[in-house]
């Protein structure tokens, strides 16, 4: 948001290319939008990038740098404390095979739990749009989710819930890649200078993010209601702003242990 509203992508680009944007609801709508050739470049979380890389063979993507780091929670109601609390429950993820669904199906694995694709198991996963979730988990239908920002912080501020699990615990040093910029193979071999360009173009906007936050949240904001046309309330776009770190670097790390996650749980078969 900051380098489109700012217009740092399209100075970058110069009159190489023009910016044209369109916003998604799920990284699988991304893929498919990419594999048809509507879309050129996005940002997208690591499995959803994983999970297209490997449908095409490895032809169709590339990922060129990274975006953000951190930023994504299992946020649960009052009554449940431990790991042990969760027996019998109902869960929600952005949507299935999803870089947060990926996460807590793997967390569950690792804590005894057995899950499934259609929603049985220890503990039932119910894949949902982030909006839909935070209306649930409001009204008692939801028992958590594990969600990306600004919904964790939602889910806490609007929901009455609490952090049961920081994803970043999870990870050495915590650092793992929440997003990236993918870019179509084609089009890298076809314009590699509009993609070089590209990248300096969100260099700058995380150099502005990382320089002044009370400034990057309010151009943030005002992005979003221009998208959604509803901001954030200044306590939710604060609170999710401190769980995230921005930088150019993919983790390659924490990809190579997203997709081994994701074959654990089984919704992704082996890929090179």
């Amino acid at each position: 948001i900051i380098g489109v509203d700012t217009g740092l992508f399209q100075d970058a680009l110069g009159s190489s290319a023009t910016l044209e944007t369109e916003t998604f609801n799920s990284g699988t709508e991304v893929i498919e939008a990419l594999f048809s050739g509507a879309i050129d470049a996005s940002f997208i979380g690591p499995n959803p990038a994983i999970n297209g890389y490997a449908k095409s063979d490895g032809d169709a993507l590339r990922i060129v740098a990274g975006s953000t780091s951190g930023g994504a929670s299992l946020v649960v109601r009052e009554g449940i404390d431990t790991p042990a609390d969760l027996a019998g429950t109902t869960l929600a993820s952005p949507s299935l095979g999803n870089t947060q669904d990926v996460a807590l199906r793997a967390w569950l694995l690792d804590e005894g739990f057995a899950t499934d694709t259609s929603g049985g198991g220890d503990v039932r996963i119910t894949p949902q749009e982030n909006a839909d979730t935070l209306a649930a988990f409001q009204t008692g239908a939801l028992d958590g989710a594990w969600v990306p920002e600004p919904w964790a912080t939602r889910l806490v501020l609007e929901g009455g819930g609490h952090v049961l699990v920081d994803e970043a615990d999870l990870w050495p040093d915590g650092d793992f890649v929440t997003t990236h910029l993918i870019v179509s193979t084609e089009f890298l071999d076809e314009h590699p200078d509009v993609i070089k360009a590209l990248i300096v173009g969100l260099g700058q906007a995380i150099d502005v993010a990382n320089a002044d936050a009370t400034a990057a949240q309010a151009t943030v904001n005002a992005g979003i209601e221009a998208i959604t046309t509803k901001p954030l309330g200044d306590e939710i776009i604060s609170g999710a702003w401190g769980n995230l770190r921005f930088t150019l670097n993919p983790i390659a790390s924490s990809l190579q242990g997203s997709a081994d996650d994701a074959i654990s749980v089984g919704v992704l078969e082996p890929v090179d």
